[in-house]
């Protein structure tokens, strides 16, 4: 049995993707899956090797032939998002809602595939990955999810490892609810201020809408311990198991500027350590996960 295990977080900037690429490579060979479509950084310090690209095709966009229309603007009168003007669409407009096709008398519109990103499966140097990129002002984001975590688990069910470690997006919106619902085991890097609180919180009510078992980790918890003893308090409240607490340490960032993980600039170093124990925690609830 494959068990996904996605690294969240409520809010951006509080170290999730440094966070999962750690667990990468301490991990060792496993199936990689960045479900941050809108703006993946995995690769960033994973370099992935590129094998496949593919089109996503999850909208369509409106094209008027100019042979057949008679330019009565009815499409114009009906475009609820002043996207046709005949014989034009706007593109960036178009919403690909049918209605223009739907009340043109001459039949001149088509709805046609639009590309709204693409997708990506590749090879790295501690195993598969997936991941994908929406092209800017594109929805449909929690169908790219979708599709990332479904191709990540067949590259795990066809070499045998048995995790799936996903990147999330930050926040509760559609592409995190894409990725967590299903899911085995959702970790949540918050961090010690009032937005990380809050955001914490929905995000665990998110989960528990889903029936996700959560872990929390605390990232730069020495920078308000006031706030951490917060968060400790609330999870312990609430049966809520936090795997560990990281302090703020410059490497983190020298390790993302020389584009490595934390394990490979500096192992044997405390933090490393640290998630050395998080990981083997994470494994031993994946065993008792049925």
């Amino acid at each position: 049995m494959v068990h996904e295990v996605a690294v969240v977080s409520g809010k951006g900037g509080t170290g999730k993707t440094t966070v999962s690429a750690a667990f990468v490579a301490i991990a060792g060979n496993i199936v990689m899956a960045d479900c941050d479509v809108d703006a993946p950084d995995l690769h960033i310090l994973l370099q992935p090797n590129i094998e496949n690209t593919e089109e996503f095709i999850s909208s369509k966009i409106a094209v008027i032939d100019e042979d057949s229309c008679t330019y009565c603007n009815i499409c114009q009168t009906y475009c609820r998002f002043d996207a046709a003007n005949p014989p034009d669409i706007n593109p960036i407009s178009c919403e690909g809602c049918g209605v223009c096709e739907f009340v043109c008398p001459e039949r001149a519109i088509t709805m046609q595939d639009k590309v709204s990103g693409h997708i990506h499966e590749s090879s790295t140097r501690f195993g598969r990955m997936v991941h994908a990129k929406l092209l800017p002002g594109e929805g449909n984001s929690g169908k790219l999810v979708a599709e990332v975590r479904k191709r990540s688990l067949q590259f795990a069910e066809k070499s045998g490892n048995e995790i799936v470690l996903i990147d999330g997006s930050p926040g509760i919106g559609c592409p995190v609810i894409a990725t967590v619902s299903g899911l085995h085991l959702g970790i949540i890097v918050t961090e010690p201020t009032l937005s990380g609180i809050h955001d914490l919180r929905r995000i665990l009510d998110l989960m528990k809408q889903f029936g996700v078992k959560p872990a929390t980790i605390v990232n730069k918890y020495d920078l308000n311990r006031k706030n951490s003893e917060v968060i400790e308090k609330f999870c312990c409240e609430n049966h809520i198991e936090i795997l560990g607490k990281l302090p703020f340490n410059p490497i983190v960032t020298e390790s993302m500027v020389a584009g490595m993980t934390l394990s490979e600039y500096s192992p044997g170093h405390r933090l490393v350590e640290s998630l050395e124990q998080m990981w083997k925690r994470i494994e031993d609830i994946i065993k008792s996960i049925h």
